[in-house]
């Protein structure tokens, strides 16, 4: 008994995330000479028919950038996210202890929000109807990829689960799982990381004062706290909090009582929310930054978290990898209409080539402020006052780091969808 269809796909996607299902989603969308056949490999268990979890308070979120969100809707899947997607009409960048900030606003910048954050089961519910709905896409879920074999053309892709192995060949891979599975050990691909001997501590919590659609960055000398808002739910204020501290403090706050926990908060963020009032379910986990040298390969690619992670600062990490998938979206349909192999090399290096200035920029736009905002170093805070007064105060310069946080700063992809 095999474990898929075919011995034989067009493209095969290892990681059915919202990366993944974002490539997958994207080409069933675009006007192709005639449907790809994909196969979307996970290695958890996945209904596509399941009904999404139920709304909680600690529902865990994702930031949609402006640029994300318009992507969307130009492929049809921004509909079902609309509704449920809480608006960010203002941006609030702040240094505890210090004068200056940077304040961003969706009217000075025309824009209906300068981005969205939404809950993870909703942009789940979409990618899993849009994959329901493709004739020519095939999950096999609860598998795994043990081996990607280059051969003369294209890959050979080992799947496994329990005692069963399936061998199959594709001209492309795309390798969108997290960099989880150890396949890029097994390549030899390796990945520079850079650890900032820091946690980010996530949770959503409850206060008194409506969030008015504003998102907070605020730096202590500990690291960025982002208070993100959220819809509320059952009459009371939500954000999501992304706390940064060392891998020891994190420990320490994620032990602190409710009571503390809310207080130790109050006095790192200040009142502009007024009181907080509940925690719920609190996680941490490490933050590095993570770079994979090589991103191509004939017959492959990197996209996501195992080509680049980024520190949450700005809510960058996502957008970057959306941008990174419509450019080789955009790419693979180009090479279906001229006949080109998808795996071919020199259109893999044209994919490197559109995207490394979008990916250097963002990675040094979020490591920089990361590292410029957390230390107490004197010449560094006098860099951050006279920064972030500049910024605010000369409008190209707000602008520019506005387009940066919305995903603007580069050329928009251009895919006809038939939607």
């Amino acid at each position: 008994m095999t474990l898929c269809r075919s011995d034989s796909y067009d493209l095969v996607i290892v990681g059915a995330g919202m990366v993944g299902a974002s490539l997958a989603c994207i080409l069933d969308r675009a006007i192709l000479n005639k449907p790809l056949s994909i196969l979307l490999v996970e290695s958890a268990a996945i209904d596509l028919q399941a009904p999404p979890a139920q709304p909680s308070f600690d529902a865990r979120s994702t930031v949609l950038s402006h640029g994300t969100a318009t992507y969307l809707k130009t492929l049809g899947l921004w509909e079902d996210l609309e509704l449920d997607a809480e608006p960010i009409r203002k941006i609030h960048v702040s240094d505890q202890g210090n004068f200056g900030a940077v304040r961003m606003d969706n009217e000075e910048l025309d824009v209906d929000a300068l981005g969205y954050v939404i809950e993870n089961r909703l942009l789940g519910k979409m990618f899993n109807q849009a994959l329901a709905s493709m004739a020519s896409l095939e999950l096999c879920s609860a598998v795994s990829v043990s081996e990607i074999k280059p051969l003369a053309t294209g890959m050979e892709v080992l799947l496994d689960k329990g005692d069963q192995q399936t061998r199959l060949i594709t001209p492309l891979v795309v390798m969108a799982e997290g960099g989880r599975s150890g396949l890029c050990e097994k390549l030899g691909i390796h990945r520079d990381t850079e650890s900032y001997q820091q946690e980010a501590v996530i949770a959503n919590v409850a206060f008194t004062n409506s969030h008015e659609h504003v998102a907070y960055e605020r730096f202590t000398p500990f690291g960025p706290l982002a208070l993100l808002p959220l819809p509320d739910h059952e009459g009371q204020h939500r954000a999501a909090l992304v706390w940064t501290r060392s891998d020891d403090e994190a420990n320490l706050i994620l032990e602190l009582s409710e009571k503390d926990f809310l207080e130790q908060l109050k006095n790192e963020f200040g009142p502009r929310l007024g009181d907080f009032t509940k925690v719920g379910q609190r996680n941490s986990y490490p933050l590095n930054l993570v770079q994979a040298q090589e991103q191509v390969r004939p017959g492959l690619v990197l996209l996501g978290n195992v080509a680049h992670s980024l520190h949450p600062v700005a809510g960058q990490g996502f957008n970057l990898a959306f941008r990174d998938t419509m450019h080789l979206a955009a790419l693979l349909v180009e090479a279906t209409k001229s006949g080109t192999s998808l795996g071919d090399i020199s259109l893999l290096h044209k994919y490197r080539d559109e995207t490394e200035s979008d990916q250097n920029m963002t990675s040094a736009f979020s490591h920089y402020m990361t590292r410029l905002f957390s230390t107490n170093n004197i010449a560094a805070v006098w860099v951050r006052k006279f920064g972030l007064f500049s910024i605010d105060l000369v409008l190209p310069l707000r602008k520019a780091f506005a387009r940066r946080a919305m995903g603007l700063s580069d050329a928009q992809v251009k895919i006809e969808a038939s939607v």
